[in-house]
Protein backbone atom coordinates (compact mmCIF):
# COMPACT_ATOMS: atom_id res chain seq x y z
CA UNK A 1 0.00 0.00 0.00
CA UNK A 2 1.62 3.56 -0.78
CA UNK A 3 2.23 5.35 2.42
CA UNK A 4 1.13 8.63 0.87
CA UNK A 5 -2.05 9.65 1.34
CA UNK A 6 -2.03 12.94 -0.91
CA UNK A 7 0.14 15.50 -2.01
CA UNK A 8 -0.69 19.00 -1.01
CA UNK A 9 1.60 21.93 -2.88
CA UNK A 10 4.79 18.97 -3.27
CA UNK A 11 4.28 17.83 0.15
CA UNK A 12 3.23 14.23 0.53
CA UNK A 13 1.04 13.98 3.87
CA UNK A 14 1.55 10.05 5.05
CA UNK A 15 -1.12 7.68 5.79
CA UNK A 16 0.03 7.53 9.08
CA UNK A 17 0.05 10.83 10.01
CA UNK A 18 -3.39 11.22 8.73
CA UNK A 19 -4.59 7.94 10.74
CA UNK A 20 -2.59 9.72 13.83
CA UNK A 21 -4.19 12.95 13.56
CA UNK A 22 -8.00 11.26 12.73
CA UNK A 23 -7.81 8.93 15.59
CA UNK A 24 -6.59 12.33 17.78
CA UNK A 25 -9.73 14.26 16.79
CA UNK A 26 -11.94 11.76 17.53
CA UNK A 27 -11.05 10.68 21.09
CA UNK A 28 -11.09 14.86 22.09
CA UNK A 29 -14.49 14.67 20.69
CA UNK A 30 -15.44 11.30 22.46
CA UNK A 31 -13.56 13.04 25.69
CA UNK A 32 -15.66 16.36 25.20
CA UNK A 33 -18.88 14.38 25.55
CA UNK A 34 -18.14 12.60 28.28
CA UNK A 35 -17.08 15.52 30.13
CA UNK A 36 -20.07 17.21 29.06
CA UNK A 37 -22.32 14.17 30.57
CA UNK A 38 -20.40 14.00 33.91
CA UNK A 39 -20.22 17.42 34.52
CA UNK A 40 -16.11 17.51 34.56
CA UNK A 41 -15.13 21.64 33.41
CA UNK A 42 -14.92 21.19 29.35
CA UNK A 43 -11.92 24.11 29.57
CA UNK A 44 -9.66 22.26 31.93
CA UNK A 45 -10.05 18.55 30.13
CA UNK A 46 -9.17 21.42 26.90
CA UNK A 47 -6.13 22.94 28.47
CA UNK A 48 -4.70 19.76 29.63
CA UNK A 49 -5.37 18.20 25.56
CA UNK A 50 -3.36 21.25 24.33
CA UNK A 51 -0.67 20.63 26.98
CA UNK A 52 -0.88 16.63 26.42
CA UNK A 53 -1.24 15.69 22.63
CA UNK A 54 2.55 17.79 21.44
CA UNK A 55 3.96 16.35 24.39
CA UNK A 56 2.58 13.07 24.07
CA UNK A 57 3.54 12.75 20.53
CA UNK A 58 7.12 14.09 21.78
CA UNK A 59 7.55 11.04 23.99
CA UNK A 60 6.49 8.30 21.57
CA UNK A 61 9.36 9.64 19.39
CA UNK A 62 11.70 10.15 22.67
CA UNK A 63 10.89 6.84 23.82
CA UNK A 64 11.58 5.01 20.17
CA UNK A 65 15.00 6.42 19.72
CA UNK A 66 16.11 5.68 23.20
CA UNK A 67 15.75 2.06 22.46
CA UNK A 68 16.41 2.35 18.83
CA UNK A 69 19.48 4.21 19.55
CA UNK A 70 22.48 2.29 17.42
CA UNK A 71 20.51 3.47 14.60
CA UNK A 72 19.60 6.86 15.60
CA UNK A 73 22.98 7.62 16.90
CA UNK A 74 24.18 7.15 13.31
CA UNK A 75 21.66 8.86 11.60
CA UNK A 76 20.88 11.86 14.07
CA UNK A 77 19.09 13.62 10.81
CA UNK A 78 16.47 10.99 11.04
CA UNK A 79 15.25 11.59 15.11
CA UNK A 80 12.66 14.24 14.14
CA UNK A 81 11.70 12.22 10.93
CA UNK A 82 8.48 10.40 11.93
CA UNK A 83 6.61 10.65 8.63
CA UNK A 84 7.31 7.40 8.09
CA UNK A 85 6.71 5.80 11.64
CA UNK A 86 8.87 5.39 14.32
CA UNK A 87 6.26 6.26 17.44
CA UNK A 88 5.61 4.20 20.53
CA UNK A 89 2.83 4.30 22.63
CA UNK A 90 4.34 3.73 25.65
CA UNK A 91 6.44 6.76 25.58
CA UNK A 92 3.24 8.93 24.94
CA UNK A 93 1.13 7.37 27.91
CA UNK A 94 4.30 7.84 30.06
CA UNK A 95 4.35 11.60 28.86
CA UNK A 96 0.72 12.03 28.71
CA UNK A 97 0.52 10.71 32.66
CA UNK A 98 3.32 13.04 33.82
CA UNK A 99 1.82 15.73 32.11
CA UNK A 100 -1.58 14.97 33.67
CA UNK A 101 0.10 14.71 37.21
CA UNK A 102 2.05 18.32 36.60
CA UNK A 103 -1.59 19.79 34.98
CA UNK A 104 -3.62 19.02 37.69
CA UNK A 105 -1.38 19.76 40.78
CA UNK A 106 -1.48 23.26 38.94
CA UNK A 107 -5.14 23.33 38.80
CA UNK A 108 -5.76 21.66 41.60
CA UNK A 109 -8.11 19.13 40.28
CA UNK A 110 -8.20 15.34 40.37
CA UNK A 111 -5.94 13.51 38.43
CA UNK A 112 -7.75 10.15 38.41
CA UNK A 113 -10.98 12.18 37.17
CA UNK A 114 -9.24 13.67 34.55
CA UNK A 115 -7.39 10.03 33.87
CA UNK A 116 -10.45 8.44 33.93
CA UNK A 117 -12.31 10.68 31.72
CA UNK A 118 -9.42 10.54 28.63
CA UNK A 119 -8.61 6.42 29.19
CA UNK A 120 -11.65 5.17 26.79
CA UNK A 121 -10.52 8.39 24.06
CA UNK A 122 -6.23 7.03 24.35
CA UNK A 123 -7.48 2.87 23.61
CA UNK A 124 -9.74 3.92 20.88
CA UNK A 125 -7.04 6.27 19.08
CA UNK A 126 -4.27 3.68 19.68
CA UNK A 127 -6.67 1.36 17.47
CA UNK A 128 -6.97 3.68 15.02
CA UNK A 129 -3.53 4.76 14.99
CA UNK A 130 -2.80 1.24 14.96
CA UNK A 131 -3.63 0.81 10.81
CA UNK A 132 -1.01 3.76 10.15
CA UNK A 133 1.47 0.52 11.13
CA UNK A 134 -0.59 -1.78 8.40
CA UNK A 135 0.22 1.35 5.94
CA UNK A 136 4.12 1.40 6.68
CA UNK A 137 4.17 -2.38 6.56
CA UNK A 138 5.72 -2.29 10.32
CA UNK A 139 4.86 -4.07 13.40
CA UNK A 140 3.59 -7.45 12.31
CA UNK A 141 4.66 -11.07 13.67
CA UNK A 142 6.69 -13.80 12.51
CA UNK A 143 5.16 -16.60 9.79
CA UNK A 144 1.93 -17.67 10.25
CA UNK A 145 0.07 -20.26 7.96
CA UNK A 146 -3.64 -18.67 9.14
CA UNK A 147 -5.96 -17.71 6.84
CA UNK A 148 -5.83 -13.62 8.14
CA UNK A 149 -2.20 -13.72 7.67
CA UNK A 150 -0.84 -10.56 5.57
CA UNK A 151 2.32 -10.97 2.92
CA UNK A 152 5.08 -8.54 4.01
CA UNK A 153 8.10 -9.02 1.47
CA UNK A 154 6.93 -12.61 -0.03
CA UNK A 155 6.01 -14.13 2.90
CA UNK A 156 2.86 -14.83 5.18
CA UNK A 157 3.15 -13.53 8.68
CA UNK A 158 0.58 -12.58 11.68
CA UNK A 159 -1.35 -9.49 11.11
CA UNK A 160 0.11 -8.20 14.84
CA UNK A 161 -0.82 -4.39 14.52
CA UNK A 162 -4.73 -5.68 13.63
CA UNK A 163 -4.32 -8.09 16.54
CA UNK A 164 -3.53 -5.06 18.87
CA UNK A 165 -6.31 -2.62 16.81
CA UNK A 166 -8.70 -5.18 17.87
CA UNK A 167 -7.90 -5.95 21.12
CA UNK A 168 -7.61 -2.00 22.23
CA UNK A 169 -11.14 -1.57 20.11
CA UNK A 170 -13.04 -4.46 22.66
CA UNK A 171 -11.01 -2.57 25.61
CA UNK A 172 -12.62 0.60 24.46
CA UNK A 173 -16.35 -0.96 23.47
CA UNK A 174 -15.57 -2.06 27.64
CA UNK A 175 -14.55 1.18 29.22
CA UNK A 176 -17.30 3.39 27.90
CA UNK A 177 -19.90 0.35 29.14
CA UNK A 178 -18.48 0.48 32.28
CA UNK A 179 -17.65 4.28 32.63
CA UNK A 180 -22.15 4.54 31.81
CA UNK A 181 -23.39 1.26 33.10
CA UNK A 182 -21.27 1.26 36.95
CA UNK A 183 -21.14 3.57 39.79
CA UNK A 184 -17.56 4.16 39.40
CA UNK A 185 -14.65 5.78 41.59
CA UNK A 186 -11.72 8.06 40.22
CA UNK A 187 -9.33 5.57 39.27
CA UNK A 188 -10.87 2.32 38.26
CA UNK A 189 -11.14 3.20 34.38
CA UNK A 190 -7.36 4.56 34.52
CA UNK A 191 -6.51 0.80 36.70
CA UNK A 192 -8.99 -1.02 34.05
CA UNK A 193 -6.92 0.71 31.18
CA UNK A 194 -3.59 -0.30 32.56
CA UNK A 195 -4.55 -4.15 33.01
CA UNK A 196 -6.49 -4.89 29.96
CA UNK A 197 -4.02 -3.26 27.76
CA UNK A 198 -1.14 -3.52 28.71
CA UNK A 199 -2.14 -7.78 29.12
CA UNK A 200 -3.16 -7.95 25.46
CA UNK A 201 -0.03 -5.81 24.49
CA UNK A 202 2.03 -8.57 26.60
CA UNK A 203 1.04 -11.09 24.49
CA UNK A 204 1.20 -9.67 20.99
CA UNK A 205 4.45 -8.10 21.53
CA UNK A 206 5.52 -11.70 21.94
CA UNK A 207 4.57 -12.47 18.41
CA UNK A 208 6.20 -9.42 16.92
CA UNK A 209 9.82 -9.78 15.46
CA UNK A 210 10.31 -5.90 15.37
CA UNK A 211 10.45 -5.26 19.21
CA UNK A 212 12.09 -2.54 20.37
CA UNK A 213 14.95 -4.48 22.81
CA UNK A 214 16.86 -3.85 26.03
CA UNK A 215 19.53 -6.38 27.06
CA UNK A 216 17.67 -9.06 25.14
CA UNK A 217 14.26 -8.47 26.42
CA UNK A 218 11.76 -6.73 25.04
CA UNK A 219 11.19 -3.11 26.48
CA UNK A 220 6.89 -3.21 25.50
CA UNK A 221 6.91 -6.67 27.66
CA UNK A 222 8.43 -5.29 30.60
CA UNK A 223 6.81 -2.21 30.39
CA UNK A 224 3.77 -3.95 30.11
CA UNK A 225 4.45 -6.24 33.45
CA UNK A 226 4.85 -3.26 35.10
CA UNK A 227 1.81 -1.15 34.01
CA UNK A 228 -0.42 -4.55 35.24
CA UNK A 229 1.08 -4.23 38.29
CA UNK A 230 0.17 -0.50 38.95
CA UNK A 231 -2.88 -1.31 37.58
CA UNK A 232 -3.30 -3.62 40.05
CA UNK A 233 -2.03 -1.83 42.87
CA UNK A 234 -4.35 1.20 42.23
CA UNK A 235 -7.34 -0.97 42.09
CA UNK A 236 -6.33 -2.42 45.80
CA UNK A 237 -5.61 0.74 46.74
CA UNK A 238 -8.96 1.76 46.04
CA UNK A 239 -10.55 -1.02 47.43
CA UNK A 240 -8.45 -1.27 51.04
CA UNK A 241 -9.75 2.58 50.95
CA UNK A 242 -13.52 1.93 50.77
CA UNK A 243 -13.38 3.81 47.53
CA UNK A 244 -14.90 0.90 45.50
Amino acid sequence: MNPVAFTIFGIDIMWYGVLISGAVVIGVLIALREAKRTAFKEDNLLDFLLYAIPLAIVGARLYYVIFSWDYYSQNPSQIINIRSGGLAIHGAVIAGIITGIVFCKKRKINALELFDLVMPSLILGQAIGRWGNYVNQEAYGGPTDLPWGIIIDGQKVHPTFLYESITNLCIFIFLMWFRKHKKITDGQVLGLYLILYSTGRFFIEGLRTDSLMFMGLRVAQLISLASIIAGAALLIYLKKNKKL
